[in-house]
């Protein structure tokens, strides 16, 4: 390849990598975290918002939960670029504690 060519080629290349990357922001700048409560009726033991709590934190895209015994309700946020309701309901379920939607926050 003469010098000219592999110069454009170069240029060509960082251009590309530059237009990806951007993509890339692009796309997570639409993403937005999410707040949502889901109403799990089924705790009935004190001891069953433990498990509740690592069966959504170990979905992801979940950054934070909260769970309520007293309530029987679970506020969690969520990436909703990497995940969404129906992935947090399925994991609560699988968990033995079946969960509806209740509220959402944003």
């Amino acid at each position: 390849m003469n010098t000219s060519v592999a110069s454009q080629f170069k240029n060509l290349l960082i251009s590309t990598g530059v237009c990806i990357s951007l993509a890339g922001v692009s796309l997570a700048a639409n993403a937005a975290p999410k707040t949502v409560t889901l109403a799990i009726p089924t705790m009935d033991y004190p001891v069953c918002p433990i498990t509740v709590k690592k069966a959504l934190l170990q979905v992801p895209g979940v950054s934070q939960t909260e769970v309520n015994f007293k309530k029987r309700q679970a506020t969690i946020t969520y990436d909703d670029a990497k995940t969404n309701v129906a992935a947090l309901t399925e994991s609560t379920k699988n968990a033995g504690y079946p969960s509806t939607l209740v509220g959402v926050a944003n």
